[in-house]
């Protein structure tokens, strides 16, 4: 007979797998394939482009639609430099706590998850539960809009639960963010003679001087709308790294850097990148005007829409039910909700598990937290049934 396994040892399992996001993901992908099968569960896999990275996506229940689906992510962030107090791909117990990499973010959800899908097939249900277990999450929430799209081969379901941490509160909106790389290529000369050149790190500092520019104009204005929910409430922009030059009396031939909006509700991403393309063209010219072979060139790494509240949102009325939770969260960090919500889904975030302690050395989730997260899968089973 196949072994059941508890939240806790399926929790267990997944810290095990060292699942940052620059490596595979393959191998916690078939523990937990191998797993589900074992209980009669068909599952499914979204690959990657380049075949080292899936996502895993399962279906229980009669095969109609308006179901449920249960969304997590299975890549975590780098330890590197981090200094833990034990061997952060072990889970550990100690002070009431469960510490690990992933015990919050999101292992602990994930855990629930798959201890609910094999109860469903056990028990039977009335509605339909599903699973999606996503890659490349902490890098962009690339990998999920892939996902949403795959998973429609599964009787569509209604409501996505996306279960980051939220300590079982109920999170209807989120900011969303759009990325990008950028390379100035100047000119060099020699520093004396600068005028005849040009220095791209010199450059480099008025584009970044616009985004400064850019945060006082939208620090100083009154927030509208669904802004007003958000700390703080207005899109952002930021520079985090920049790197550049040869020596210090020759103009910079090349500097890069990276360029992140963090979008509110309420505005797009296409707005803010129609900004960002006006500031980086009106240097550019400025740039060749002096030398022609000039140029600054902007990738886009990536882009997360915001998350927003529905009228007649299901699945904050499921999550609402469950956990008596009535307050309106708002958050700034980006979940893979909105890709889920531009699918056609009803979504709302809530799990297990405070973000604060997130991305963290000692990453941990309480066992009073985990252990109503357990609760809140019971009785989402209970309503199912």
């Amino acid at each position: 007979m196949t072994d059941t396994l508890t939240p806790r040892a399926i929790l267990e399992r997944l810290v095990a797998f060292p699942t940052v996001s620059s490596d595979s993901n393959l191998d916690l992908i078939d523990w937990v394939e191998t797993y589900l099968t074992s209980h009669d569960i068909i599952c499914h896999r979204h690959w990657n482009d380049t075949g080292d990275k899936a996502a895993l996506f399962a279906h229980v229940g009669p095969e109609i639609e308006g179901g449920v689906v249960l969304s997590g992510h299975t890549d975590v962030v780098p330890v590197a430099g981090q200094n833990w107090s034990s061997d952060p791909f072990t889970l550990v117990e100690r002070d009431g706590r469960l510490f690990g990499r992933g015990s919050t973010d999101m292992k602990g959800f994930d855990a629930h998850a798959i201890w609910a899908m094999v109860e469903a097939q056990k028990r039977g249900i009335n509605r339909p539960l599903q699973i999606a277990l996503s890659f490349d999450e902490e890098i962009g929430c690339t990998g999920a809009e892939g996902l949403a799209k795959a998973m429609q081969i599964l009787p569509k379901a209604s409501d996505v639960i996306v279960g980051e941490p939220t300590e079982l509160r109920t999170v209807l909106g989120h900011k969303g963010f759009v990325n990008f790389e950028v390379h100035i290529q100047g000119f060099e000369v020699h520093s004396s003679i600068l005028a005849t050149g040009v220095s791209a790190i010199m450059y480099g500092a008025k584009l970044i001087e616009w985004c400064n520019q850019v945060n006082e104009t939208q620090a100083a204005a009154v927030p509208q709308g669904m802004a007003a929910q958000f700390d703080p409430p207005y899109t952002n922009v930021h520079v985090g790294m920049i790197s550049g030059g040869t020596a210090h009396n020759i103009t910079a031939k090349d500097c890069r850097f990276g360029v992140g909006f963090r979008v509110v509700p309420g505005e797009t991403l296409d707005q803010w990148r129609d900004a960002f393309e006006k500031a980086r063209r009106s240097l550019e010219i400025t740039m060749q005007a002096v030398r022609p072979e000039t140029a600054i060139v902007a990738t886009e790494t990536f882009g997360l829409p915001p998350f927003a509240p529905e009228q007649d949102n299901s699945a904050e009325q499921l999550v609402r039910q469950l956990t008596g939770d009535n307050s309106d969260g708002f958050v700034s960090y980006g979940t893979e909700a909105s890709h889920f919500q531009n699918a056609g889904y009803n979504v709302v975030v809530c799990g297990p598990g405070n973000i604060d302690v997130a991305h963290q050395p000692d990453e941990f989730i309480t066992l009073a937290q985990f252990t109503e997260g357990h609760r809140f899968m019971e009785r989402l089973l209970d309503r199912l049934t």
